[in-house]
């Protein structure tokens, strides 16, 4: 296995995987560790200056395969080769950490690059068939998880569920979230709601959909054609599409919505910052209501009423089916939903008493 290899498994550059081999500055020290855990278990040997010895593979004992491999297939929808440093999957990556610690197995953290995905994948499951393997599922579409089903034996997929795959899932109850956020706005009042989209599907995005149409049915509402936006989701910024369709709100006379809520959190702050720009007040003018609850939720101001995806009992979840599946394969594939809960804060309040943009 080359260095370039090693690379591609650990989901980092080729310059990154030199500077953890030769122990220089410039790479954090869990993506050091990541990138010599996989080169050890590869059986690749490079000396590090740091250490001045050899990482050997260690394959004998029940260490080697009793570690737990986190798997993410990257540069495909709305996950990045960045995805370390996107705040949701960030959260699930520390908790991963620690529930694997408490548990006793070592984690191994892997990526599959979707321009290399059958190589890649022979290469994952060359050295992890054996072992049990959480994949990151929320980009990933049903044929692409039957591919990878069939490679790793032993998988757990994370944060998505196809109801028809007889693999073991662990998801968020989206459509229960996006039933929260539309009941909330309602119960409070708002009946003028606009939706913020993301402009990458996913099915994590379309359940939440469903059931924020469903709370708008309970209650008679119906979103106006003009009120629905799309968005780019990885761009926590003011966007141009969003406020183009704000302002052709106000020039043709129309009335903007009291409320919004936004598929994602990283959308919701687009949509806080969009409305800033354009001198619209959170939440005196319009509420915002996102979907997450990651840590940018309490730094941005106001601070974002959002739905809360219980990420750590998520992974909790995984990490036992997971280690289940290593000690005592079962026959039969288990689906675990994590409920979710709205989290009021100070990005929405009661409709106001006239839908006017005016002061």
């Amino acid at each position: 296995m080359k260095m370039e290899d090693i690379a591609r498994l650990a989901g980092v550059s080729k310059a990154a995987v030199s500077l953890a081999f030769n122990g220089k500055p410039g790479i954090g020290d869990e993506t050091r560790e990541r990138i010599l855990s996989i080169a050890g278990r590869a059986g690749y040997k490079p000396r590090t200056r740091a250490q001045s010895q050899e990482v050997v593979a260690d394959t004998s004992g029940d260490r080697a395969m009793t570690a737990l491999l986190f798997l993410v297939i990257a540069n495909s929808g709305i996950v990045t080769s960045q995805y370390d440093r996107q705040p949701f999957f960030r959260e699930l990556i520390h908790f991963l950490e620690q529930g694997s610690r408490a548990g006793g197995f070592p984690l191994l953290i892997s990526a599959i690059d979707m321009e290399r995905f059958d190589e890649d994948l022979r290469a994952i499951a060359e050295l992890h068939s054996e072992r049990g393997v959480i994949l990151l599922g929320t980009n990933l579409d049903k044929g692409t998880l039957s591919r990878i089903a069939e490679r790793l034996p032993k998988l757990v997929v994370l944060d998505t569920c196809f109801e028809t795959l007889p693999i073991p899932f662990v998801y968020t109850n989206n459509p229960l979230g996006g039933y929260q956020a539309g009941n909330w706005l309602c119960r409070s009042g708002h009946r003028a709601i606009g939706y913020v989209a993301s402009n990458v599907r996913i099915p994590n995005f379309d359940a939440r959909r469903k059931g924020f149409d469903e709370a708008m049915r309970e209650w008679g509402i119906e979103v106006m054609s003009e009120h629905e936006f799309a968005v780019d989701p990885m761009v926590p910024a003011a966007q141009d599409s969003f406020k183009n369709g704000i302002e052709r709100l106000r020039t043709e006379g129309k009335p903007l919505p009291t409320a919004l809520f936004c598929e994602s959190d990283f959308i919701a702050i687009c949509a806080m910052k969009s409305l800033a720009e354009l001198g619209i007040r959170v939440p005196e003018q319009v509420s915002v209501i996102g979907f997450d609850d990651i840590s940018e939720a309490v730094i941005v101001s106001p601070e974002l009423t959002t739905v809360r995806v219980d990420k750590e009992k998520m992974v909790r979840s995984a990490v036992r089916l997971a280690t289940e599946a290593i000690e005592a394969p079962s026959g039969g594939a288990v689906k675990i939903a994590i409920d979710t809960v709205l989290i009021e804060r100070r990005s929405s309040s009661a409709a106001p008493p006239f839908t006017s943009d005016a002061d």
